[in-house]
């Protein structure tokens, strides 16, 4: 559920095939959404049935069970160490002490009022030495862990998963957005050399950086391809909708094209230096050997690559897949790449995280019906 658009992807896995074909659609304005944040129960609950129906639809399937993803200015990431003590008598590491240490680290961190969605280890220690590589089986007493931990707020999710509760879809998995749009967008190899993926949504950015095959940090800013939309509408006094397909440069010859680019590039300078401000702080600026790659609605944004390029001083690039083939289809464009990431997620290791969401829906089930009740108006 992005901020302008719900969208909905039916995938179907056939046998000796590397990729999900793509048996069926649906989108719909989304309503009740502000900044990732359910701002209107119902509204949102009607996106998402109005998505989900036309899926149906076109996939002739009954939608029961579903991938979901989650974005907002309340997504992002923190880092904690932790430790064990190796529990079997012969001292070989296993899943259990890797979970342990994992469990550590989390409960070192400050959550307050948010909940973990992921854990991506970093890098682990053993008996004070680093491991490279596999660390169960190895034979050790103290076992160490950094890792990294994708957080939002409870609220949030707890509201999110009301909405798709209400709109009878049980989540099978809870996958942060840039997580999910990082299957698709970003190759193994430009996750293993350094990458940046910069989803531009209509209210928010965010930033994932990948480094050694694992995501190393996220963040989510407040600005978004709208406020391109309302500079433009403000500077050329033209409607919402002319400005937003002058955004994506196709400008009409009687306005002036100078003034659209000093107007888009003034507003994506913005994003750009709270980007650079980022790298900075994670010591990656200027050091991304892959570069930045751009998926969301706003990757369509006119001049985004040369502008990213002379701002950033990364190679940029706007995403692209493979998954489809030749085929010339509406899919292929980088607003959908979130929503495709989720139906390849199944055959994408994320870390520790897998199973971590079923308990957590536990803990959240008996609550939302009682949320449920409280959202509506």
């Amino acid at each position: 559920m992005g901020s302008s658009t719900t969208k909905v992807v039916v995938g179907e896995f056939l046998k000796g095939e590397k990729n999900p074909k793509v048996i069926g659609v649906g989108e719909a304005e989304t309503k009740g959404i502000r900044h990732g944040y359910v701002v209107n129960f119902d509204d949102a609950v009607t996106s998402v049935k109005k998505a989900v129906a036309m899926a149906e639809k076109s996939s002739g399937i009954k939608i029961k069970r579903a991938f979901i993803s989650i974005g907002g200015t309340t997504l992002r990431s923190e880092t904690s160490s932790g430790s064990a003590i190796i529990s079997k008598a012969n001292s070989e590491v296993t899943e259990l002490d890797i979970n342990k240490a994992l469990e550590d680290s989390e409960n070192n961190l400050t959550l307050g009022n948010k909940k973990v969605i992921h854990v991506f280890p970093i890098s682990f220690k053993l008996d004070g030495k680093e491991i490279l590589g596999r660390v169960d089986g190895l034979h050790g007493n103290k076992l160490e862990v950094k890792a990294l931990f994708v957080t939002c707020s409870s609220q949030h999710l707890e509201d999110l998963l009301a909405v798709i509760s209400e709109a009878k879809i049980e989540p099978i998995d809870v996958i942060a957005s840039p997580v999910a749009g990082s299957h698709l967008a970003l190759s193994e190899k430009q996750k293993i050399v350094g990458s940046g993926l910069v989803n531009i949504g209509s209210e928010t950015v965010s930033l994932a950086v990948f480094e050694n095959e694992s995501l190393m940090s996220l963040h989510t800013f407040s600005i978004g391809s709208s406020d391109i939309t309302n500079d433009i509408a403000l500077g050329l006094k033209i409607p919402l909708e002319k400005a937003e397909s002058f955004k994506l440069g196709n400008i009409s010859p009687e306005y002036p094209k100078k003034k659209l680019d000093e107007i888009i590039e003034a507003r994506l300078s913005d994003v750009f230096e709270l980007i650079e401000n980022h790298l900075k702080k994670i010591k990656r600026n200027e050091l991304l050997p892959a570069g930045i790659v751009f998926i969301g609605g706003g990757a369509n944004t006119s001049r985004l690559e040369e502008l990213s390029k002379s701002t950033l001083k990364l190679p940029s690039s706007i995403g692209t897949s493979e998954v489809f083939g030749n085929t010339k289809t509406k899919l292929r464009d980088p607003s959908w790449f979130t929503v495709l990431g989720l139906i390849t997620s199944n055959k994408n290791s994320d870390g520790y995280s897998e199973g971590s969401f079923s308990n957590l829906l536990k803990d959240l089930k008996s609550s939302i019906k009682s949320l449920i009740k409280q959202l509506k108006p």
